[in-house]
């Protein structure tokens, strides 16, 4: 996937492309958050998609650089993603995966490998993918299937969305 190479100029942001949809395709409120590192660097982005009126998110999507500690995952535990969607919705219950199954997808004409993750908590739909640039993308959802339509919206932001005015 050539266009998920690494930018060879550092931003003001992320030195990463950002993989998700594109605000003007989401007929919600959109937030972004970055995972700083003590160095400066950025661990991650997070975009959240609230499609209820303010109520919680529908989704959030991650986009995880190689070595961030987000990235790192005990036996069980669910993905940063899905921790923040649940936070997000005030849902404290404890929920951990339960099953994982790999998946082949096609994405402007490339296959991704996508692993889809069942967690213990149903209405929660959860899927990860590596991209060429081993950024890992996590898409969780609340109460709605991700379904394969919904790669063919995701395409890099532009980075100036994460720069600092």
């Amino acid at each position: 996937m050539s266009f998920l190479r690494r930018r060879s100029a550092v931003p003001a942001g992320p030195d990463f492309d950002v993989l998700a949809m594109d605000p003007g395709d989401w007929p919600g409120n959109l937030g972004a958050g970055l995972l700083p590192a003590p160095d400066g660097t950025c661990q991650g982005v997070f975009l959240r998609y609230d499609l209820f009126g303010g109520r919680g998110p529908a989704m959030i999507i991650g986009n995880l650089p190689e070595g961030s500690p987000a990235r790192e995952l005990g036996e069980g535990e669910v993905p940063f993603e899905v921790a923040q969607l649940l936070d997000a919705l005030g849902n404290d219950e404890d929920v951990t995966v339960v099953e994982t199954e790999d998946i082949p997808v096609m994405h402007d004409n490339n296959l991704l490998i996508v692993k889809r993750i069942k967690c213990s908590e149903g209405r929660i739909s959860c899927v990860q993918f590596d991209r060429s640039d081993n950024v890992l993308v996590t898409i969780a959802s609340w109460d709605r299937p991700i379904t394969d339509d919904l790669y063919a919206l995701l395409k890099p932001l532009p980075a100036e969305m994460f720069q600092q005015g």
